[in-house]
């Protein structure tokens, strides 16, 4: 019996709304005896009724038709085998877990904690060319994924498969409870994502630069010029911009 066990979880949707899962698909790694991590043969996929149309738009990305899921069961009721399953799970985790919490509710999960495997690798292997579910599957080429059974990509179980190679690494790399307490977190993004600095480490810009990134929208971008300035013993907070001079017109 593992000591413990992880479900990956992947889910293709047929829209934004909070029942639109149109399929789940999950695929589980332990721990054994030894203290190491596998994946595991405990991997399925099941369709789910969205009660409504699928949108062309996510249809053309998983190719999930009406007629497939017409009989299939509504989230509400195919959520939970899958995401309590007998036994229990340390976590569930994901890639990109924040777009799966959006509809694996605490009240449908059982409350389990999540591990965002985009957000660890960001941490682990930050000198990458990029970090989604594919390119680190191409660029690491995980011992063990077997190049079949990870196709059709942006399918719910070959996608699971996928992540859950890159989270057993993560796993016999660091503790599961560091892996959590960085999913906590925004990404730490390793180069500045976009701008006049795109590509360029934090490390490379200026305390001025990296005070206007902290005042960004986005939360990753914001989280990572601030862990730069903190590093530098730095106020995060944005310096307001100057006031314009008033003009006649």
């Amino acid at each position: 019996m593992p000591s413990a066990r992880i479900r990956v979880i992947d889910l293709e949707t047929a829209g934004a709304l909070a029942t639109d899962v149109c399929e789940i698909g999950w695929q589980d790694v332990v721990q054994g005896d030894d203290g190491r991590w596998a994946v595991t043969a405990e991997r399925g996929a099941a369709f789910v009724n969205p009660g409504r149309p699928i949108s062309a738009a996510t249809m053309a990305i998983h190719h999930i038709q009406d007629a497939e899921v017409a009989g299939a069961p509504f989230w509400k009721d195919a959520a939970p085998p899958v995401l309590r399953p007998p036994g229990g799970v340390l976590a569930l985790a994901a890639h990109r877990a924040a777009f799966e919490q959006r509809f694996c509710t605490p009240a449908l999960s059982g409350g389990a904690a999540w591990i965002c495997t985009w957000k660890c690798a960001l941490r682990l292997w930050p000198d990458l060319q990029s970090f989604s579910n594919q390119m680190l599957r191409y660029q690491r080429r995980p011992e063990g994924l077997d190049h079949a059974t990870g196709l059709p990509a942006h399918r719910a179980m070959p996608d699971a498969y996928v992540t859950a190679h890159h989270l057993r690494d993560m796993l016999n790399i660091v503790p599961a409870e560091q892996l959590l307490a960085w999913s906590a977190e925004p990404g730490l993004l390793p180069r500045v994502p976009k701008g006049a600095d795109r590509g360029r480490p934090w490390s490379d810009l200026s305390d001025e630069a990296l005070r206007q990134l902290a005042g960004e929208r986005d939360l990753d971008v914001r989280f990572s010029a601030g862990t730069e300035l903190r590093r530098r013993g730095q106020d995060i907070a944005p310096r307001p911009a100057k006031a314009r001079p008033p003009t006649l017109f």
